[in-house]
């Protein structure tokens, strides 16, 4: 058993343990400090042998602290090639590589990457092309396009972009390894199990994001201050969103261990044959 398991064996038991290990890797203030200027030098100490332990199997440009920026700057630039881009890229570069034995990412997989990007990019975008070419009026319509319907989208975009991403990992399979840490065998099982939670999990995070902002300031139209004031409503849109995104970030990375567990009846038959014990353990990839 690798290292980033282990580590997660022993801090992720619970979800407020997972979510203390994530708010300390996700601090962005750590992408800004240099190794000349420490502040504190304890802290950054603790926080970079975290990160070495906690090997995300990605590149630098799609780690977890850059999510935060990128996304922030989303919400505020509505740009939603950007965010959909990064997204697959994201879901891609973390993913579970174990029976990939160092090989390049294939042509079949390339497209589907670039499938997800173009038709979630359509979609996120949906909404408000709706809304401007109907043309219409209606406030009741206007809101439901462009504050109702945006939400449960989100999600779903969330959900399917880490399935078609990472959908090459239900056909190959990830290794599972019993309790000592000693590899098993290759379970497609144990993969499908993986990726459903991951997109679980991206699907919380996008879908609150989305649905309290609104919320909020549904509830701030009716009162008499937002109602003189309307010029008012779209910077607190976007400091909420900001600030929710902050929260649910480390909060949806922590739902589900990265040490994954998968019971023994849930696997292969072949599988079953090697494990003396009751389960067990598989990379779940973020």
């Amino acid at each position: 058993m690798d290292a980033n398991l282990l580590y997660w064996k022993s801090h992720g038991e619970s979800v407020f343990s997972r979510l203390k290990v994530w708010v300390n890797l996700l601090d962005p203030s750590f992408l800004l400090t240099s190794n000349k200027y420490k502040k504190p030098a304890l802290n950054l100490e603790v926080k970079k042998k975290s990160r070495k332990r906690m090997n995300m199997h990605g590149t630098s440009p799609f780690r977890p602290s850059i999510l935060i920026l990128v996304l922030c700057f989303h919400w505020f630039s509505a740009l939603q090639f950007l965010l959909q881009s990064y997204t697959a890229g994201f879901n891609y570069a973390n993913r579970n590589s174990s029976s990939e034995q160092g090989q390049t990412a294939s042509l079949k997989q390339l497209l589907l990457i670039a499938g997800t990007v173009s038709y979630a990019t359509c979609a996120g975008a949906l909404p408000q092309i709706i809304v401007n070419r109907l043309g219409t009026r209606s406030l009741l319509i206007q809101n439901f396009f462009r504050f109702i319907v945006p939400v449960p989208l989100s999600a779903a975009l969330a959900f399917s972009n880490v399935f078609t991403v990472r959908g090459e990992e239900c056909e190959t399979g990830i290794q599972v390894f019993d309790s000592n840490g000693n590899t098993v065998g290759i379970s497609k099982a144990a993969a499908e199990k993986a990726v459903m939670e991951t997109a679980l999990s991206r699907a919380v995070l996008f879908g609150t994001t989305g649905a309290v902002p609104s919320l909020l300031v549904s509830v701030l139209k009716r009162t008499r201050l937002f109602q003189k004031n309307s010029l008012l409503i779209p910077p607190i849109r976007h400091i909420s969103v900001a600030f929710v995104l902050g929260l649910m970030i480390p909060l949806s990375f922590s739902l589900f261990s990265q040490m994954g567990t998968i019971r023994k009846e849930n696997v292969e038959e072949e599988l079953q044959a090697k494990m003396a014990e009751g389960q067990l353990f598989y990379h779940r990839g973020l």
